[in-house]
């Protein structure tokens, strides 16, 4: 099994346990992806993606967490305007001058 399916079971079963309103935990998230909870606890990129949806479900809808997710959108915001004025600059760069 690769690493990006796995990723993708995990970030599904932590999905469907918010849609069904139920807790997203290492233990109802292992049995959701068919996977060990060792697994989850050991992979560092698994266990953020559980931590995050943890948080994500335990602040959605409160000031709180929409200041949190409005904060994190910002700044995801900020990251990807860098990088498209990084990859403007080296097409600038390596565009022919007409």
């Amino acid at each position: 099994m690769t690493t990006t399916s796995t990723l993708n079971r995990v970030e599904r079963a932590c999905a469907e346990l918010h849609c069904d309103g139920q807790p997203v935990t290492f233990t109802a998230v292992a049995a959701r992806a068919g996977l060990g909870r060792t697994t989850l606890y050991r992979n560092p990129t698994l266990r953020a993606v559980i931590d995050e949806h943890r948080h994500r479900t335990a602040t959605s809808g409160t000031l709180t967490g929409l200041t949190d997710e409005i904060a994190t959108l910002r700044a995801a915001l900020d990251a990807l305007a860098t990088r498209v004025r990084r990859h403007e600059e080296q097409l600038r760069r390596i565009a022919p001058k007409a």
